[in-house]
């Protein structure tokens, strides 16, 4: 076993290695330790790489390196496939960069009126532009971003932009950079297409690929023999035997989505799908409310779970096995972070057989089996979240800030700290997980005061 490589002996400024103390990130995962050098030498970078690999240190570290923060123009522009992920990653490099006096970061995705990203374009050149590409080349086309002095551009999951058919738009931003630039691409898989882009984009990259297996001790992988109409019995049998705080179920389509979470929803389980039919509002709810406990049950196609940061996850179960073995890995990875025990229920049909061999001869392990018994389903079995979420009608434009909404509840309302979970700011709204014992006190409280001094529309969501 290879000894840990430390942040501390790569040539990293002292300031950067502060903001990595600050994270108590001391130690290199196998991509950072793969990646790092090449990086801060200048080098391009074609990197197989997951999420919740710690790609995003390894390339914000590179690209922080390399800003002037006396020169206003963008020198870093990282491109994502979902506002999520730009989100993520935009969060992430603040936090590495907050060390570093006067380095302005700006999110340009779509899904929110592009008014007020022209504004901030418009007072200072952002060192940094986190986007989705298409977002990118609408503020290209408009010429409110300019990537003339650009030094380094990152694709972040760079095969989910080629799914989500992101290619013209990548092309058309690529050709407004400087090809002096250094291009670092990040993708889970290497498919042709992304070969014949790096191709076009990149100047003899350095190949890096990480072995990231998961430790098989933190997951436990049961396969189910389950035809077609057996699936939803055998969903809920694993649910009420197993009583996961939180499980994601990948179907192959959107049509089996919205079956499991009506069937779902009819036996009193708290379940939300994710497919990409959602419009971005719809979709930012279905997250947060995942994210912050009040929904137990995501339902989600791949396409549209790629790029999420769930942490925590308890299980997840393969409604439908996927064609491609290392998409299975992918998902089975979604679980048993961070030293935290996982559980992967993948349900298998006759005809899929041929996917289960595959997906054994991927991961040489052979798959263990196991039964379940419809008939044994326990009553009315429910398996409630431990949150709830309320939404208020004001948010970033009104000025209010986490602090107030904590305020108003722990002061006025009268709840405890330890009762209110995440608080979520957005534009015009705020979304705030309460916990499920708490929740209509805090309701009827909020609805019937006052905060930051003014009366705001306050309802539960569900």
């Amino acid at each position: 076993m290879q000894e840990p490589v430390k942040f501390s002996s790569a040539a990293i400024s002292a300031q950067l290695l502060q903001g990595l103390e600050a994270l108590s990130y001391t130690e290199m995962t196998p991509i950072q330790a793969q990646s790092i050098p090449f990086i801060l030498a200048g080098d391009d970078i074609i990197a197989k790489a997951k999420t919740g690999s710690g790609k995003t240190v390894a390339f914000g570290l590179g690209l922080l390196s390399q800003i002037d923060v006396n020169l206003y123009e963008t020198q870093a522009l990282v491109l994502c496939p979902t506002r999520e992920l730009a989100d993520q990653v935009s969060k992430a490099i603040r936090s590495l960069a907050r060390f570093i006096p006067n380095v302005k970061l700006l999110t340009l995705c779509g899904g929110v009126p592009q008014g007020h990203q022209i504004a901030s374009l418009s007072q200072h050149a952002p060192h940094i532009v986190v986007g989705t590409p298409g977002r990118i080349q609408d503020h290209l086309k408009r010429q409110s971003l300019s990537l003339k002095k650009l030094r380094v551009l990152v694709l972040d999951e760079a095969d989910r932009m080629l799914d989500m058919g992101f290619e013209d738009q990548i092309s058309f931003v690529v050709k407004q950079t400087s090809k002096t630039k250094q291009t670092l691409l990040f993708s889970a898989t290497y498919p042709d297409s992304i070969l014949d882009m790096s191709a076009h984009i990149q100047q003899s990259p350095v190949e890096i690929t990480v072995d990231e297996t998961h430790d098989d001790g933190q997951i436990e992988q049961l396969f189910y023999r389950a035809e077609e109409l057996q699936k939803p019995l055998a969903v809920v049998a694993l649910l009420a035997k197993h009583q996961p705080e939180s499980t994601v179920i990948f179907c192959n389509t959107k049509y089996n989505c919205q079956v499991i979470e009506d069937w779902l929803g009819q036996q009193g389980y708290a379940a939300l799908s994710l497919t990409g039919d959602l419009d971005q509002r719809e979709r930012d709810q279905t997250l947060l409310r995942f994210a912050n406990k009040s929904c137990s049950v995501l339902v989600a196609t791949d396409v549209a779970a790629r790029g999420l940061d769930i942490k925590d996850l308890a299980a997840v179960i393969v409604y439908d096995l996927s064609p491609d073995p290392e998409v299975h890995v992918h998902r089975a990875g979604r679980t048993g972070r961070a030293g935290q025990k996982g559980l992967v229920f993948s349900l298998c049909a006759e005809t899929e057989l041929e996917r289960a061999k595959a997906i054994e001869a991927y991961q040489k392990l052979p798959i263990k089996w196991d039964k379940f018994n419809p008939a044994k389903l326990p009553k009315n079995t429910t398996l409630k979240p431990a949150m709830v979420t309320l939404v208020i009608d004001g948010g970033r434009k009104s000025k209010i800030r986490a602090a107030d909404i904590l305020g108003a509840l722990t002061g006025d309302a009268g709840l405890a700290g330890s009762e209110v979970g995440k608080i979520d700011i957005f534009d015009v709204r705020t979304y705030v997980a309460i916990k499920r014992t708490s929740a209509n006190i805090a309701l009827s409280r909020l609805q019937a005061g006052k905060i930051k001094g003014r009366k705001l529309r306050v309802r539960a969501l569900g």
